[in-house]
């Protein structure tokens, strides 16, 4: 594969060593960092249509190479993609899949475009909540983000980010790690533009989480009237 091949010819053995030590996972690692494989997967997707670059990211992703996992949510990390479905589906094919915090995260940003743009999709994220993976379980989570970043949200957005909030109740039992993480970058995301309702939230189930994930949601709230510091349960 061509592509492969430009990315394998700008790696470097020891940035591979320190990414396989990091990330853990057992797959190939070439050492090429996150803007390298950007102007890359740009330039690969300005000469293919839809169809091509779905193909292509499918190829890349099954490579099993770390970099080329990352490359291939590159592809389809756009927000006007016409026809759609067969980059869903790609990317909800990838979700159960997920291994390190690093692809998933690139993989669900290029979900929370497909996201946005047909949300009733969320019907199927929600069925993601109950899976026995913690990777497919945080997904759900980092891939409904856009809605914590809507300025002046209509009733429909509203709707739909207390819809997440109540998957964010769901979850507050959750003990792993990367999910209590989660919660906590959500709610702390929300805090910017809604600093009540995560108060609210916290107030309600704020005790459910763990101490960091806590501290996390409340990081950017706002001091209270008495002076008292936002990150702590209102």
């Amino acid at each position: 594969m061509r592509e492969l091949d430009e990315l394998k010819a700008l790696g470097d053995a020891g940035k591979a060593a320190e990414m396989a030590a990091y990330h853990k996972a057992p797959r190939e690692y070439l050492g090429v960092v996150v803007p390298v494989i950007d102007d890359l997967a740009r330039g690969w997707r300005a000469e293919l249509d839809v169809p091509g670059r779905v193909d292509l990211a499918a190829r890349l992703w099954d490579s099993d190479v770390h970099e080329a996992r990352i490359a291939a949510a590159k592809l389809l990390t756009q927000a006007r993609i016409r026809p759609d479905e067969a980059a869903w589906r790609l990317i909800a094919g990838w979700v159960p899949q997920f291994d390190t915090w690093a692809i998933a995260d690139h993989a669900m940003k290029a979900g929370e475009r497909r996201l946005l743009a047909q949300p009733a999709r969320l019907d199927e994220v929600e069925l993601w909540l109950e899976h026995p993976s913690l990777w497919v379980r945080r997904a759900a989570l980092v891939g409904t983000l856009p809605w914590t970043h809507i300025r002046n949200p209509k009733p429909q957005d509203l709707e739909r980010r207390e819809r997440v909030l109540s998957w964010l109740v769901r979850l507050a039992d959750d003990r792993e790690w990367f999910v209590q993480k989660a919660i906590g970058w959500w709610l702390r995301e929300l805090s910017k533009h809604d600093p009540q309702r995560v108060r609210d939230w916290l107030a309600a189930d704020g005790a459910r989480l763990k101490p960091f994930a806590r501290r996390e949601a409340g990081r950017w709230l706002p001091e209270s009237r008495d002076g008292s510091g936002g990150g702590q349960l209102p």
